[in-house]
């Protein structure tokens, strides 16, 4: 069993890492994005746009989840569902000026949007440099 194990990955691998939790705030309400942009002022915040009927998606959130290193009060992290609240999303949009995306993450400091990237690049996305 231990090639495919090695192939497939083992039962066991995995547990001993640190299991890694976002504190995400659920993004349900246009009203929220002015609060984010006045949060915005003191901290930074982020939001990440997700599809849930997308693999990439998927992938792309759990790769970001994977590398979360940030300490609890930092940024403020927002987890908006495209399919369950589009109103939403197109308000985001409109609010910040950056075209839909999906996935999407997007980082408010100081009442604007000063970063924002879309797919496998939003891992590439620096989010210490905006503390």
């Amino acid at each position: 069993m231990g090639l495919f194990n090695n192939i497939f990955g083992s039962k066991n691998e995995g547990e001993n890492e640190k299991e890694v939790k976002i504190p995400w705030v659920a993004l349900t309400s246009v009203e929220q994005l002015s609060e984010i942009e006045k949060k915005s002022l003191t901290k930074p915040q982020v939001i990440f746009k997700h599809s849930t009927t997308c693999g990439i998606s998927r992938m792309v959130l759990n790769m970001f989840t994977k590398n979360y290193a940030f300490e609890d009060g930092q940024m403020d992290f927002y987890f908006l569902d495209l399919h369950s609240y589009r109103q939403v999303s197109d308000e985001t949009g409109y609010k910040f000026q950056v075209m839909h995306q999906s996935p999407q993450l997007l980082v408010v400091k100081n009442g604007g949007v000063v970063a924002h990237d879309s797919h496998g690049a939003i891992t590439d996305v620096n989010l210490e440099k905006y503390l």
